[in-house]
């Protein structure tokens, strides 16, 4: 008998512990990774229910969200030192803000090696699902679904549906992940993966870098999937290979024994099929203020009356949050911050690509602009080829790691009324600041409005 299993199947089985009377599934967890925001309230929790931590070996924390990233900036958070004193009762492995880890956890889990194909990840954060790009099946979870994880080892869940996302086209030059995201969030809408797990394929993905994966899982989140898959390929293998935590390293760990059947077999059926064509997608940025919210550089904004009646009054609203009005065009409105970071867009790839657009240029004189490595390794990198030169020669501010202005809780906010273009993933009101009017946008569409001091075509850039 032919299997006819999805990638999503294979995994779940895998680790299906059982199912309860009320329906929910037990699903074994392989790793969970922790921030700080999270800690205090989890641990007191577990303190206070006598509860053990069943596998201390399988947990991490980070410190990311309240980290100030500014150089000379050492404010220390009540959140920071809560968790060094847990990591420490606990004996768990801290990546602390003083570590040669340190930084975004969803850039570390896959950085360091915790997370991997095959592989089942909580963390206590919406964007966990980044590393399903590399055949990682991450479930964000909540405070309290934390402490159950830390004590049982398991997640209870109902199991979700599946999706399939085959994307098609060969991406021109200045059009990447980011602008695929926000394509594909524009065409669907933001609630059309509410209930699904949904894998990636097609020719762009196979053509996409490991990285730049990364950017497309994380943003389905966005509009609204539970989780994401992309099958591990050579790309994938290449990739895991040297990082710390990696069964690779183990002599006896052989990828192609292991790795081989971690995908979709022929016939596989999925609960929803979407298709997209990619061949002519122009740079993507949002409008508004939510990630559907999304026109190309050269299209006009769109008039809410020609919406849905359910979007009417949400485009309006927007509308008048960010300034703008239907008809006009987007590109030309001056911009006076730019922000590159993010667990969307702050990985080495992003940095080089930024940076070649940035070379022997100045950014615009009332344009501040900073630029945030996803991790300490990543900054190291970064400098190693000179890229903070870049960055500084062209009038950026060059930071530590950390979630910086996407987080907004480590003192990095806009000025209220600035319009700020930044490679985040999330657009809503007051995000990067009270008042600040953000675009999302890829680094190099942002590293392109940093120089010019307004929103451009980046492709006049290259």
């Amino acid at each position: 008998m032919i299997n006819k299993n999805t990638l999503f199947d294979k995994i779940w089985s895998q680790h299906s512990v059982g199912q309860r009377s009320d329906g929910r599934h037990l699903l074994y967890i392989d790793r969970h990774v922790i921030h700080e925001l999270h800690v205090p309230h989890a641990f007191k929790r577990m303190d206070q229910s006598g509860r053990a931590i069943r596998r201390p070996d399988l947990t991490v924390i980070v410190q990311d969200h309240t980290v100030p990233t500014k150089p000379g900036l050492e404010l220390i958070s009540d959140h920071i030192k809560i968790t060094r004193e847990y990591a420490k009762k606990y004996q768990l492995k801290l990546i602390d803000v003083a570590s040669e880890q340190h930084g975004i956890v969803h850039i570390v889990s896959a950085e360091m090696g915790f997370a991997m194909p095959g592989y089942t990840l909580a963390c206590p954060d919406s964007h966990a699902s980044t590393v399903g790009a590399l055949g990682c099946l991450a479930f964000g979870c909540g405070t309290t679904e934390l402490e159950h994880i830390l004590a049982t080892q398991v997640m209870v869940l109902d199991k979700p549906k599946q999706l399939r996302v085959t994307i098609n086209g060969h991406l021109m030059p200045g059009v990447g992940a980011k602008d695929v995201s926000l394509y594909l969030i524009k065409t669907i809408g933001v609630n059309a993966g509410k209930g699904y797990v949904v894998e990636f394929t097609g020719s762009t993905i196979k053509e996409m870098s490991v990285e730049a994966r990364m950017t497309l899982c994380n943003m389905s989140i966005e509009w609204g999937a539970r989780s994401c898959l992309i099958a591990p390929d050579d790309k994938t293998i290449e990739w895991c290979s040297s990082r710390q935590f990696s069964p690779l390293q183990n002599p006896g760990f052989n990828a192609n024994s292991f790795w081989a059947n971690l995908k979709s077999d022929d016939d596989a059926k999925f609960d929803l099929e979407i298709e997209l064509d990619c061949t002519n997608l122009c740079p993507q940025l949002t409008w508004g203020t939510d990630p559907s919210q999304v026109v190309g550089i050269n299209d006009l904004i769109p008039d809410p009356q020609e919406m849905h009646a359910a979007d009417r009054s949400l485009a309006t609203k927007a509308m008048s949050y960010m300034d703008i009005d239907f008809g006009q065009r987007i590109e030309g409105l001056e911009v006076n911050r730019v922000f590159i970071g993010s667990c969307s867009n702050s990985r080495i790839s992003d940095l080089r690509a930024a940076a070649q657009i940035l070379k022997n240029k100045k950014i615009a004189k009332h344009v501040k602009a900073i630029v945030v490595p996803g991790s300490t390794q990543i900054k190291k990198q970064a400098e190693l080829e000179g890229l903070d030169r870049i960055f500084l020669d062209a009038g950026f501010e060059w930071h530590r790691s950390g979630c910086s202005m996407c987080a907004g809780a480590n003192g990095d906010i806009g000025q209220p009324g600035e319009r700020c273009l930044s490679t985040t993933n999330r657009n809503f009101e007051n995000r990067q600041g009270r008042g600040v009017k953000t675009h999302l946008v890829s680094p190099e569409m942002a590293a392109a409005a940093a120089l010019a001091g307004r929103i451009v075509d980046v492709r006049n850039y290259l």
